[in-house]
């Protein structure tokens, strides 16, 4: 997808010599990737002793879909 966006391009070269990447898409892609995977397993962590997960972890892994 193609997209104008107006970044500081200290940061992108930053991010091209730092990801190991030949270009400045590629490089902002990586970046944003991981980005997310990240605040994705910070808000999974945040829910820690906030789920109740007591329960029979062989049947429901083994129920008919």
């Amino acid at each position: 997808m193609r997209t104008t966006l107006d970044i500081d391009e200290r940061l992108v070269e930053q991010a091209v010599e730092l990801t190991g990447e030949k270009s400045k898409s590629a490089a902002v892609s990586k970046i944003l990737e991981e980005y997310v995977r990240r605040k994705r397993i910070e808000d999974l962590l945040s829910l820690r002793g906030k789920l109740d997960l007591d329960f029979d972890w062989y049947e429901f892994r083994h129920m008919e879909r």
